[in-house]
């Protein structure tokens, strides 16, 4: 018995699809998003004294001492938060919640994680000093090509936004 040319010829196979690639791209924080995620972190912290203040005054009248350790603990517990939401996050993570909230992240110069101590610097030293200069350390964001204000000029920061890009193999040669 003879094999014929049909018989022995390797059946077509379906080339595989090529999957597309995720990747992350960083790019330029744009400062309208900065003062947005700024904006959402200090809702937060007078949020907390906003509600303290009006625990307060409904428990005033002939509780007095009610209403006053309600703003004590109201002031207390903005602090705790603040120092979390500015300090500690940030350090382990490179968001505060307004910075989580629009798609932005804090980096150190080079790429790497911040780290605690660099985050309390950048917004509890570098923030303050920013707003002493009549908030020119702020706007400095907007008008450098980096997009770096006084504050990350200060901790060596800079606050990227991250996007997923897709990227077609077959372009990767």
């Amino acid at each position: 018995m003879t094999a014929t040319l049909a018989e022995t010829a390797p059946l077509p196979t379906k080339p595989k699809p090529r999957v597309a690639i995720q990747t992350m791209a960083r790019f330029r924080a744009p400062f309208s998003l900065r003062c947005g995620a700024i904006l959402i972190d200090y809702i937060i912290l007078v949020a907390i004294v906003a509600f303290s203040t009006l625990v307060s005054r409904l428990l005033g009248g002939g509780a007095r001492s009610a209403g006053n350790s309600s703003e004590t603990i109201g002031i207390l517990l903005a602090i705790m938060v603040a120092a979390l939401n500015l300090g500690i996050l940030p350090g382990l993570t490179g968001f505060t919640a307004g910075k989580w909230a629009s798609g932005l992240r804090i980096l150190r110069d080079d790429g790497s994680a911040i780290g605690i101590g660099r985050a309390f610097l950048r917004h509890f030293v570098g923030y303050p000093l920013s707003l002493v200069t009549l908030g020119l350390g702020f706007l400095a964001a907007a008008l450098t090509v980096r997009g770096r204000g006084l504050h990350d000029l200060i901790a060596n920061t800079i606050v990227v936004r991250e996007a997923r890009v897709m990227r077609d193999p077959r372009a990767m040669g």
